[in-house]
């Protein structure tokens, strides 16, 4: 099956119907976004849209079992860290060990035989899912880090923020020219980030692979930063039923 980009037909995303409401906005979406999203409130239904691509792997065997799981430990909490924004918090996910095991061994699956030689982790929850899928895979992992938090000598790359802008920074001679590179978050809102990665690991001659991620916000229209590479995600979120 062909991996999530602009220009793929039947995007991947692998998605699902959650069983219970839960609300689920950008982790940085600011209140002056919501009209564009078209929310009543800051509380909405989570739903998980059932994509082209969950159409294509119902007619390979059927929607994988382990998705409904994931989907339902990842929740909002509204109003943090300012006003106005729906925190995405994957916490409550690591709290249910299979449904992280689960998380881990879908990426794992997916990236075992595609000769990944390093997975690289934004900062900071690409940090906790980075290392063990890297650990599985058999490469190295290599952190992407904010502006003054590597010991060493670092190459950075700039990115633009809704106010302003920010860095992204990793150690020099960590990823060598040729590597093939997964870049892994836990979730594309913006894009932002990712673009930047990508544009650090490029600069220094890696090949980027893919971009993985647990959730995408389509609404936001990240993947079209990202150069035309390639998007995996495990759930989808779609804008639902609107709770007052």
């Amino acid at each position: 099956m062909p991996p999530y980009s602009p220009s793929a037909s039947a995007p991947l995303v692998r998605s699902l119907r959650l069983p219970s409401p839960s609300p689920l906005l950008p982790r940085t979406l600011p209140s002056s976004h919501l009209s564009r999203l078209r929310l009543p409130s800051f509380r909405r239904r989570l739903l998980l849209s059932v994509s082209t691509a969950v159409r294509a792997m119902a007619s390979e065997g059927g929607e994988d079992h382990r998705l409904p799981r994931i989907a339902s430990t990842i929740r909002v909490i509204p109003d943090f860290p300012k006003p106005g924004i729906m925190f995405q918090d994957i916490t409550t996910l690591l709290l249910d060990h299979e449904a992280f095991r689960d998380t881990i061994d879908m990426f794992v699956e997916r990236y075992r035989d595609k000769r990944i030689t390093v997975v690289a982790g934004i900062e900071a929850r690409g940090f906790i899912f980075g290392p063990p899928i890297a650990l599985a895979i058999g490469c190295k992992f290599v952190p992407m880090r904010k502006p003054k938090k590597l010991p060493g000598e670092v190459i950075s790359e700039e990115y633009s923020l809704e106010y302003g802008t920010d860095k992204m920074e990793m150690h020099v001679g960590a990823v060598q020219p040729g590597d093939r590179a997964l870049v892994i978050d836990d979730l594309i809102a913006t894009g932002g980030t990712l673009s930047a990665a990508i544009r650090l690991l490029e600069r220094v001659g890696a090949e980027v692979v893919e971009c993985a991620c647990v959730i995408e916000l389509p609404e936001l229209q990240g993947y079209q930063r990202l150069g035309g590479k390639p998007l995996f995600v495990l759930v989808k979120a779609a804008e639902g039923e609107a709770v007052v």
